[in-house]
């Protein structure tokens, strides 16, 4: 619960209501509840990129690599399948009713909701174990049928044996996380992943160190393919054992910190198997859309991991130089994972503080307050999305080596940059649509949630069959990317239409003018930092990794700067905000030099 009175409106004011003063508190609150959640992802992130810079250095981005983060990713793909978006979407909802109308405050159904989750993770997990050879055929192209893949292949199903548990932790994880999010302690779920990245770069390193770098075929040519620790072989099953297994043991102690925050928010778990007549059916007939929606989205990231899998599987037999810039499953996923830096920190820590508020709302019938908060969010995570994706294509080739260009991938960092660069389009569109499911969710509209998400993933799936069906093995992933950002195009325009239709309006006048501003100030900003870009690379005359931190810093560094100074000059009321948020955390004699420091709204500026 958001804590308003019943039927009081919840969120940014309406104009001409007079709640302009609340609103701006409610705003400010939502920010604030927010920079938890945020820092904690900030912390998160970072010790992932730990991770994610010891894993290509370790492995490489070739077959080699493919191996171990296509199999590793199956828990996270079956997970989302079977109990992801249930629990995610669309208990929150029903906890927070739960919390506001029983009269124990929702203890039996949270108890209930446990109880029958925790059944299913377990039973699915050891079905799917066992099952693991159909698992990987499914996922992995065809080009692993080959007899000279055989071992490759078979080191993907033992990795894919020891990683499945994960599929139980990961549940549990996200149902305690969201049971503490409804009870208002939002900070532990965003905190707890850093110690599962902390376990994992402890694995890598002593990967390192006992294994050492998979080697380049091309610069030892005394390698064949079947060689174990080389960027096209398969892996030892003492390799496959460290790897897969440290990785469960990471997901296991992710879940495990979060259980002594149940007893600090008041909750004391008891196991209750009475399942019939106690609300539970309400819940599982909302579930049903919602694990149709999540088929139709797993559905198209299969088909996008096949296809992936096939750039780097497909070069075996040819020359080094093919091998060496093929792309495939990890410089997609690796792109994908530093690209979507804002929606870690900002989407979803906004998103995740507003719906109680949403959810809220909805119970009250107050879709004006619904649709005023969701757009005033939207608004304000926009306000940091967008210089960010127009300014990364600028640096993407320094942060690439910056971030991949390491060990094994030493010579290879530049695969990564057209992948990296064309994602920010799909993070802009993926934002919105992302924010609008949150409404439809508050509403529980799960079953327009599915319709749309069955566009969405038709529309990926036939991209990706078509753009992938005319690139080179070193294009693969870029040609995933642009179906990436194509399928969330449709995605958002959609998803906004129709809520907005749902709601009676979104604010779109405010938000148009806002975004009108905003890639006026983000726009020109991204010229002037692409112009030193360029200045700066001529004077260097070639990449190095000093080059390289010298470029990122000074063009981002520039890009900040003149896009906060000409916000400030464009009366961006929600740039202002987040802002003043940051400063009001520093001391007092840096705040006043900043140009973007926020105090109330600049004279003029329209308020939301």
């Amino acid at each position: 619960m958001s804590g308003e009175e019943p039927g009081k409106h919840v969120g940014p004011a309406l104009p001409g209501t007079g709640e302009e003063s609340g609103s701006s508190t409610e705003q400010r609150g939502i920010l604030s509840s927010g920079a938890v959640m945020a820092a904690g992802t900030v912390v998160s992130r970072l010790s992932g990129y730990v991770r994610s810079v010891l894993l290509v250095a370790a492995l490489g981005s070739a077959l080699h690599a493919d191996i171990f983060n296509i199999a590793n990713t199956i828990p996270n793909m079956l997970y989302i399948l079977l109990a992801g978006g249930v629990i995610n979407a669309v208990l929150v909802p029903q906890l927070v009713r739960a919390m506001k109308l029983d009269e124990d405050g929702g203890d039996a159904y949270t108890n209930r909701i446990i109880t029958l989750a925790g059944l299913f993770l377990l039973l699915v997990t050891v079905l799917l174990v066992i099952a693991a050879p159909l698992v990987m055929r499914v996922l992995l192209s065809s080009s692993y049928d080959l007899p000279e893949l055989a071992a490759q292949r078979q080191s993907a199903i033992t990795f894919a044996r020891f990683c499945l548990p994960q599929v139980f932790f990961y549940g549990m994880f996200v149902l305690v996380g969201q049971i503490l999010n409804a009870r208002g302690r939002f900070g532990p779920m965003m905190w707890a992943p850093i110690a599962n990245n902390v376990i994992s770069v402890l694995v890598l390193v002593s990967y390192l160190v006992i294994f050492g770098k998979a080697q380049d075929i091309c610069a030892n040519p005394d390698l064949v393919v079947a060689d174990h620790n080389q960027v096209l072989g398969p892996f030892s099953l003492g390799q496959e054992a460290l790897l897969g297994l440290g990785s469960t043991l990471g997901i296991a102690v992710q879940f495990l910190i979060l259980v002594p925050y149940l007893r600090a928010a008041g909750f004391r778990f008891h196991p209750r198997f009475d399942f019939r007549g106690t609300g539970l059916s309400h819940t599982l007939r909302l579930g049903v859309w919602t694990v149709l929606f999540v088929i139709v989205n797993q559905i198209a990231y299969t088909v996008v991991v096949r296809l992936a899998s096939g750039g780097t599987a497909g070069v075996i037999g040819a020359d080094c130089a093919a091998a060496g810039s093929a792309t495939g499953y990890t410089v997609y996923s690796s792109a994908y994972l530093l690209v979507m830096v804002p929606h870690a920190i900002v989407t979803v820590s906004l998103s995740t503080a507003i719906l109680p508020r949403l959810s809220a709302s909805a119970a009250d019938a107050d879709l004006p307050g619904l649709a005023a908060t969701l757009s005033a969010t939207l608004r304000t995570t926009l306000a940091l999305v967008l210089p960010f994706a127009l300014v990364l294509p600028v640096v993407a080739v320094e942060i690439s080596q910056l971030v991949w260009g390491y060990g094994a991938n030493a010579g290879s960092s530049g695969n990564f940059a057209p992948s990296l660069a064309l994602f920010t389009p799909g993070l802009l569109f993926f934002t919105v649509h992302y924010l609008m499911l949150r409404g439809f969710y508050a509403l529980e509209r799960t079953r327009t949630v599915f319709w749309i998400q069955c566009a969405v993933s038709a529309t990926n799936i036939a991209l990706a069959f078509a753009f992938v069906r005319g690139a080179s093995a070193h294009d693969t992933s870029p040609a995933l990317v642009l179906a990436y950002g194509g399928s969330y195009l449709v995605g958002a325009t959609v998803s906004y239409l129709l809520l907005r239709r749902v709601l009676g309006g979104l604010q779109t006048s405010d938000t148009v003018r806002f975004l009108v501003r905003m890639v006026l100030a983000a726009g020109v900003a991204t010229a002037i930092s692409f112009a030193l870009a360029t200045g700066l690379r001529s004077w260097f005359d070639g990449q190095s990794r000093g080059s390289s931190v010298v470029i990122a810093v000074l063009v981002i560094g520039l890009d900040g700067l003149v896009f906060v100074v000409l916000a400030r000059l464009l009366r961006i009321q929600e740039v202002s905000e987040v802002v003043g948020l940051v400063t009001s955390r520093l001391p007092a004699g840096v705040t006043r030099r900043l140009p973007g420091r926020a105090g109330r709204p600049p004279s003029g500026s329209r308020k939301h």
